[in-house]
């Protein structure tokens, strides 16, 4: 995944809230994409693994943010 370093920063100034708003957003459009892959209709079946690696460094900053 290329600019990783400058998602990492984008996601570090976020607020808790609007990190939960951005995981709900790619929650949904991950579910969305499995449903296309399930009727075979996905083509960049790259996109489900990009897309979980993102819900996971949000929830590794969220779980940052709220330890502290």
């Amino acid at each position: 995944m290329k600019g990783t370093g400058t998602y990492m920063q984008k996601i570090n100034d976020m607020t808790v809230k609007e990190l939960v708003k951005e995981r709900a957003k790619l929650k949904k459009e991950l579910f969305e994409l499995k449903m296309k892959n399930a009727i075979r209709g996905l083509k960049e079946t790259h996109k489900i693994w990009d897309l979980k690696v993102q819900i996971a460094r949000i929830n590794t900053v969220l779980k940052s943010k709220i330890a502290k």
